[in-house]
């Protein structure tokens, strides 16, 4: 069978395990792809290659596509996503210092954002210096949910604590250094700051924002347009290395293949962690976190444009972009459910009905329409008990408004 060879940039971290299942499950040659993988040392390098085109697709955080789209990036230009690479994964992790300062103020040691928060704020009013957290990039899921946590807490970011920008595999050894006070950032590099660096996970992504994305494939509207075949052909791929990876007999070969060098090049115990979602969370203290990575349950693969539209309003809060319909408009366009829809109908996977959807409303798991459903989606409760409708973008906004 002849293959057509496709490169795909990502980063190592957990939640490229699907690109890499793909790859070393066959589910790609199955879809007659040869499929490359360059890991890569930093997100701007992969946002950079892949406007250069160094890259056909790549793992990139949810919100890159919408910024290089909105022209935040350095080279700013139509990005799609057509499916996500899972929900989750995403914590908080603080130095050892600072968790007993915490713990003083009340954190409660099992992972409650609210409490948490709470105990959070207490230290950082009463801290000489302004406290210094790390994320992963500018335009990432951990920068708008460590200031969504943050702020809800009572906490108001970058006046009350700075945010600086690391990659990934640095964060542990910044907090270790004392360059840093905590980190948002996905695994294993949480639990790797945990076992090497005294580090403490607070809260968790999942807990923040019950099932809720992070990273997705990645790439040019203008290569997607001319490759539809290709992109239909990868959707496929990415959607069986879910499946796979979803079965808990299938957890251990996959911790072990994330774990190799080519990889994470880490122990398959530290890997493993993610994915079963039982986390020692600092000292020894071990919890399980319900959900904490979903590579395919409650529809996790599919790039909802309500998901969209809730970082483009981080993005105004934040001030990096003019709230507008236009503006809305192209960050809903970059991801792409027609485009899953038409890949998947083939194998009679269950889709969702619509394109957008309410996050917030739900404490429990509830079925939604679907071609080939009902479709079981998990809790999409915000800790804070903050609603989101898509079709209220307007009133979010202005209810999110930053204290001076």
């Amino acid at each position: 069978m002849s293959t057509t060879q496709l490169t795909a940039g990502f980063l190592p971290l957990l939640d490229s395990i699907l690109l890499v299942l793909a790859r070393e499950k066959g589910f790609a040659e199955d879809e007659g792809l040869d499929l490359t993988l360059v890991r890569e040392t930093s997100w701007a390098n992969i946002r950079d290659r892949a406007a250069l085109g160094h890259f056909d697709i790549a793992q990139m955080l949810a919100p890159m596509p919408l910024a290089a789209s909105l022209g935040l990036t350095p080279l700013g230009m139509p990005m799609i996503a057509p499916i996500v690479l899972g929900l989750g994964n995403n914590a908080i992790t603080v130095s050892d210092a600072l968790w007993q300062a915490m713990a003083g103020q009340g954190a409660p040691g099992n992972l409650d954002p609210a409490l948490t928060g709470a105990a959070l704020a207490k230290v950082v009013k009463a801290s000489p210096r302004k406290l210094r957290f790390g994320v992963v990039h500018q335009t990432s899921s951990h920068n708008y949910e460590l200031r969504y946590w943050l702020s809800a807490s009572g906490i108001v970011p970058d006046r009350d604590i700075e945010i600086v920008v690391l990659p990934p595999p640095l964060l542990p050894d910044a907090l270790g250094s004392g360059g840093i006070d905590g980190y948002c950032v996905g695994e294993p590099w949480n639990s790797i700051g945990v076992a090497t660096r005294g580090g403490h996970i607070a809260t968790v992504k999942a807990l923040i924002w019950q099932s809720s994305p992070d990273k997705v494939v990645g790439m040019r509207a203008s290569w997607a347009g001319q490759h539809p075949d290709l992109v239909a052909a990868i959707i496929r791929a990415v959607y069986r290395a879910g499946l796979w990876c979803a079965d808990p007999a299938n957890r251990h070969e996959a911790a072990t293949i994330m774990a190799g060098a080519s990889y994470l090049n880490n122990a398959p115990d530290i890997v493993e962690r993610a994915l079963t979602g039982m986390l020692d969370i600092g000292g020894g203290v071990l919890r399980q976190v319900p959900d904490y990575y979903i590579p395919h349950a409650s529809a996790a693969n599919f790039p909802w444009k309500s998901h969209a539209v809730w970082y483009y309003a981080q993005m105004v809060r934040w001030g990096e972009v003019a709230a507008s319909p236009g503006n809305a408009e192209i960050a809903a366009a970059c991801f792409r459910p027609d485009l899953y829809r038409a890949a998947l109908t083939p194998l009679g996977a269950a889709l969702p009905l619509v394109d957008f959807k309410t996050d917030g409303t739900h404490a429990q798991p509830y079925d939604i329409p679907a071609e080939n459903g009902p479709l079981l989606m998990g809790a999409d409760r915000f800790f804070d008990g903050g609603i989101f409708d898509p079709a209220a973008l307007d009133d979010y906004i202005a209810s999110q408004s930053i204290p001076r």
